[in-house]
C-alpha cells in the first residue's frame, strides 16, 4: 500500500521508487536544447512513467530536481543532476573541476564568440604555427583574470545578459573575475580548426578562453564545439546516461553506483531556489 500521496492521488510502486530516489548522477545534454530544457524533458519523463500527472507549473513543485552548472545550447556533455536530497549537494559540483574538448576556429570572432553567433571580425591566421599555440597556451593555466562573455547566463537587475542583448539593450561587459586552468593543452592543430583539453574550476567559459587566445596570437578566434568530458567524479564515457537510459530503474542503478564517486554528505545551508523544489544555478561554465 503507498505511503505518500501526491495532489491527493495514491501513489503506485512506482511513483513511490521516484520519489525515494535521493542523490547525485549524471546526463548526457546533447548540442541544441538548454540546460534547463534537459532538466524539464528529464523531469517530464520519470513523472510520466511513475504515473504521476501534474501540469507544467506544479511539476517543480512535485519532484525536486535540479543541475550542477549551464551547458550552453550549443555545447553538448555531461550534465550533473541532484535528485532529493542530492540538490543541496550541487553547490560542490559547480565549484568543481570540470573537463572540457574544444574546437576553435581561427581568423573569425563572433559576438557570441561561439558558432551561433554573428561574424565581428577577421584576420589572416596563415603565419600562425603550432608551436605559437603551444607557447601562449601556456599562459593561460594557472590562476588567470577572465572576462565573461556578454552572451552569458550571467545577470544584471535579475536577467541574463544574453537576453538583454537579443533585445538589442546596451550592455556592458562584465568586469574580469579570477578563475582556474588546472590543465591546458593542444590535442590537435589543423588551420584554421584547432582542438583542446581543458580542465578548469568553476565559472569558467570556455568560449572567452578561445577568444582570448586569438588575441594574444594577434588574430582572433571563436569556439566551433564545445563537449564537457567530466564534471566532478562523473565523467561522459562511464556515468552520463542518454536519454533511452532516463527510467526510474536506470536513475535508480546510477545513483547507487555513482554514490562511491562522492565524498560523505557534507552540511550545507539551504539553497535559495528560484522554483520551489528545483535547486537554483547561478553559475554557467562554458
Amino acid at each position: 500500500m503507498a505511503a505518500r500521496e501526491a495532489g491527493g492521488a495514491v501513489l503506485g510502486r512506482s511513483a513511490e521508487k521516484l520519489f525515494s530516489l535521493s542523490g547525485l548522477f549524471a546526463v548526457y545534454k546533447p548540442k541544441g536544447p538548454t540546460s534547463a530544457g534537459v532538466l524539464n524533458l528529464l523531469k517530464e519523463r520519470l513523472l510520466a512513467e511513475a504515473g504521476v500527472q501534474t501540469n507544467e507549473n506544479k511539476r517543480n513543485k512535485v519532484l525536486k530536481i535540479g543541475h550542477g552548472g549551464t551547458l550552453d545550447s550549443a555545447a553538448a556533455g555531461v550534465l550533473v543532476v541532484g535528485i532529493g536530497k542530492g540538490t543541496k549537494m550541487l553547490r560542490t559540483m559547480l565549484a568543481g573541476s570540470k573537463k572540457y574538448t574544444a574546437i576553435g576556429l581561427l581568423g573569425k570572432a563572433t559576438d557570441t564568440l561561439d558558432a551561433t553567433g554573428k561574424v565581428t571580425e577577421e584576420k589572416p591566421y596563415d603565419q600562425i604555427t603550432k608551436g605559437d599555440l603551444e607557447n601562449v597556451l601556456q599562459k593561460f593555466i594557472g590562476d588567470i583574470m577572465q572576462v565573461p562573455p556578454l552572451y552569458s547566463a550571467l545577470k544584471k537587475d535579475g536577467e541574463r545578459l544574453s537576453t538583454l542583448m537579443k533585445r538589442g539593450e546596451a550592455v556592458e561587459a562584465k568586469p574580469a573575475r579570477p578563475v582556474r586552468v588546472y590543465n591546458l593543452s593542444l590535442q590537435q592543430f589543423q588551420p584554421p580548426l584547432f582542438t583542446l583539453d581543458v580542465e578548469c574550476g568553476g565559472g569558467f567559459y570556455v568560449r572567452s578562453l578561445v577568444s582570448d587566445i586569438g588575441k594574444e596570437l594577434s588574430t582572433c578566434a571563436t569556439m566551433q564545439e564545445l563537449t564537457r568530458t567530466k564534471q566532478g567524479p562523473f565523467t561522459l564515457e562511464e556515468h552520463a546516461l542518454h536519454e533511452d537510459k532516463w527510467t526510474i530503474d536506470e536513475i535508480a542503478r546510477s545513483l547507487e553506483h555513482c554514490t562511491s564517486l562522492l565524498p560523505a554528505e557534507p552540511s550545507h545551508k539551504k539553497l535559495k531556489t528560484e522554483h520551489p523544489g528545483e535547486t537554483a544555478v547561478s553559475c554557467e561554465d562554458k
